[in-house]
């Protein structure tokens, strides 16, 4: 899976706190109760309302390999529409380009 350019130059440049940031990743992940597709959808929705549109294509093929649907992943962007209004859309363009392998 592809991760953003400046992730990949966080891990290369910086390896032990990539390597610290990580491991609470893994932590907070084993935390959770949530299974693997839905925590993807939420962490789409999440991406999408905060605007960090450069983590959406990873996980937009994470969840994918966990069994998301393109209208799920798709619902999952729009589902912040009501909360913080039309932000979301601009994810769409890096959703789409991962959907449809652009």
């Amino acid at each position: 899976m592809n991760v953003s350019n400046a992730f990949e130059m966080f891990a290369k440049e910086i390896p032990e706190h990539h390597g610290a940031w990580m491991d609470a990743v893994r932590r907070l992940d084993a935390a959770g109760a949530l299974d693997k597709k839905t925590k993807e959808l939420a962490y789409i929705a999440v991406l999408a309302a905060v605007r960090l549109e450069s983590g959406l294509p990873f996980h937009v093929q994470a969840a994918r390999a966990n069994g998301a649907t393109r209208d799920e992943i798709i619902s999952a962007v729009l589902v912040g529409l009501p909360a913080v209004g039309n932000t979301v859309i601009q994810a769409l363009p890096s959703v789409f380009g991962a959907l449809d392998g652009r």
